[in-house]
């Protein structure tokens, strides 16, 4: 019986993620790739005002930070596994700028600060189009052989 319990607990996770994957939400992954390929080269720093407009976790490594609507950026964070599961997050910054190596992502009181080791800007005009890509419903016709016929009244 015990055996059993402790299966039951190793298969828990697979389950979750194939109702995950059915879900039509894409997965951190194939989130991770959008922002990746929307990504530019890699930078220091930059400048960072206000508060924050929103967030994304990618996982436990990466983050995206919007200060606006248009205007995001993808930061690595390697090992910062409370990030899937913070319902808020916080920046360091030194003079409204946020450096790598140096400022980190806050997730909560209780847990470490995840250090910034990369920060990449993310062109938000072009990761929207690759998700439009994504959703378009490719449309063929019916083939009239598998077409049930009309019901008689």
């Amino acid at each position: 019986m015990k055996s059993l319990r402790h299966l039951a607990w190793l298969l828990l996770p697979v389950a979750l993620g194939a109702c995950a994957s059915l879900s039509g939400r894409p997965s951190d992954q194939q989130r991770l790739a959008d922002y990746e390929a929307a990504a530019g080269p890699a930078q220091t720093s930059f400048r960072f005002y206000n508060d924050l407009w929103s967030w994304e976790p990618l996982g436990t490594g990466h983050v995206v930070v919007y200060a606006r609507p248009n205007q995001a950026w993808l930061l690595d964070v390697p090992g910062c596994v409370d990030l899937p599961f913070t319902n808020a997050i916080g920046l360091t910054s030194n003079i409204h700028q946020v450096s790598v190596g140096f400022d980190k992502v806050i997730t909560g009181r209780r847990s470490f600060p995840c250090t910034i080791t990369r920060i990449r800007p993310v062109d938000v005009k072009k990761l929207k189009q690759a998700e439009v890509e994504r959703r378009a419903v490719q449309e063929k016709p019916r083939d009239a052989a598998n077409v049930p016929p009309p019901a008689k009244p």
